[in-house]
């Protein structure tokens, strides 16, 4: 028995549904599906994901549309950040917000649930985005660092469980760096630029040493060059795939083992985006 989770960066679902997301999800319907930058207040999100709702329900995923659970979180900035997570699966709880951390530019950037795969499975499922950051600004990359000193806590806590029998986990998101140069299309002329610091790739090689996460993606495809998930609209960055590869998903060692494959979603042409970001789906036999 195989579920699909996928995580991509809608970069504004009001404007990603004006292009076409609602067309990528009547094909794709993940099991679990993350969303970031979802920038919209609750009254303009609900239609929305009522929509996805019938797309799910037309593909045969749920029998109405009242089967599928939504969670999300709203930035109390307005116009920033926002994180969604839908799913099929039967939920047991759901939390919002990443404790510790209680500034209105740290909201809307993390969404957790607990589901329960076919087979009984328990999964904790979190949805984060973290800070883009900028060098130019001391005050962003302050909120940046503290956001990821902060999820070291809850990194920690879900390892613990994990560890000792209670639900595997994985993290789904846009995190916001480029771990290596093999996810960086020109690494070397970035190293001092938000998203590839050293100082920002050392988290990432916290989480998969000391806190045992695992890069699923790059698990699965070895030491290649790329893929990337994310192209700046500047130039002609997409049709050249100067890309960077800043979507993950870590997952905890049980549950990583399980993964089979994945996706990511790069669309045809950049007309045809419906987001600056491609959706990594990643299959997992639990």
């Amino acid at each position: 028995m195989t579920i699909t989770i996928t995580t991509s960066n809608v970069n504004g679902i009001r404007a990603a549904k004006r292009k076409g997301i609602d067309e990528w999800v009547g094909k794709n319907t993940p099991d679990v599906w993350c969303m970031q930058e979802v920038r919209a207040p609750q009254d303009q999100i609900d239609p929305i994901f009522e929509g996805f709702a019938f797309e799910y329900a037309t593909a045969g995923k749920i029998t109405s549309p009242d089967g599928l659970h939504c969670a999300n979180e709203v930035c109390r900035v307005k116009g920033r950040a926002g994180v969604g997570l839908l799913t099929d699966l039967p939920v047991t709880a759901t939390r919002y917000g990443l404790p510790g951390l209680d500034e209105d530019v740290d909201s809307g950037r993390w969404v957790e649930t607990d589901v329960t795969t076919p087979q009984g499975y328990e999964i904790t499922v979190a949805c984060v985005y973290v800070h883009a950051g900028n060098t130019d600004d001391p005050l962003k990359m302050e909120q940046k660092y503290r956001f990821l000193d902060t999820m070291l806590v809850r990194l920690g806590q879900l390892r613990d469980e994990a560890a000792h029998g209670g639900k595997q986990a994985v993290l789904c998101g846009d995190f916001n760096i480029a771990h290596t140069p093999l996810d960086i299309k020109n690494a070397k002329a970035n190293e001092k630029h938000a998203g590839f610091l050293p100082a920002e790739r050392a988290y990432v090689d916290r989480w998969l040493d000391e806190y045992e996460f695992v890069d699923v993606m790059r698990d699965l495809a070895g030491d290649i060059q790329g893929p990337y998930t994310w192209w700046s609209q500047r130039g002609r960055a997409f049709d050249n795939n100067v890309g960077w590869r800043i979507d993950y998903q870590f997952a905890t060692p049980e549950l990583a083992e399980t993964a089979r494959g994945f996706v990511i979603d790069k669309a045809p042409s950049y007309e045809a985006r419906w987001s600056d970001h491609a959706p990594l789906t990643i299959t997992y036999e639990v």
